[in-house]
């Protein structure tokens, strides 16, 4: 599966990575875009950003599922970055991908994949080092991006009701 997933990468299929992702954080990545977009300070901004989407409304990338929303947002990032078809190519066939381990996290259904890969452009070969983490849902192993970026928070049972009640007096 990882290698399928930077393969789609890579090949910029976004499609195929999008129904490999945890569609919560896919839902989480369109929430926070809209939000900022929202809040920018002046409507130009508003504009430019709404340009970055190929969209010219808001409404554009609300309405869009999660999975629509990866793809947009990642086919439209590409675009600009213009990045010639032959050096798509050749990341594409010199592309490998090397597993170093996998760790289990039983309790939560978690997998982490340590993850070398390397891969040429015509004028240079890049070598990464990545943590990719999954987590089954069902009978379903997802690729879970911002594990390893960010805090999972889960509210203590009990807590949210303590805290409201501090807030009440």
């Amino acid at each position: 599966m990882v290698k399928k997933y930077l393969e789609s990468v890579v090949a910029q299929d976004w499609k195929t990575a999008s129904v490999m992702l945890l569609p919560s954080s896919l839902e989480r990545k369109q929430k926070e875009t809209i939000a900022i977009i929202k809040t920018a300070p002046t409507m130009t901004e508003e504009a430019q950003m709404l340009e970055r989407f190929g969209v010219k409304e808001i409404r554009e990338l609300e309405v869009l599922s999660p999975q629509e929303f990866y793809i947009t947002d990642r086919t439209n990032w590409h675009k600009r970055i213009n990045a010639s078809p032959e050096v798509t190519k050749k990341k594409q066939d010199t592309l490998k991908v090397d597993v170093l381990g996998l760790v289990e996290e039983k309790a939560k259904n978690y997998v982490h994949a340590t993850v070398r890969t390397s891969q040429e452009t015509l004028t240079d070969r890049i070598e990464e080092l990545f943590l990719i983490s999954f987590v089954k849902e069902d009978d379903k192993w997802l690729i879970w991006p911002e594990m390893k970026d960010r805090p999972i928070i889960t509210p203590l049972e009990g807590a949210a009701k303590e805290e409201g009640e501090k807030k009440a007096k």
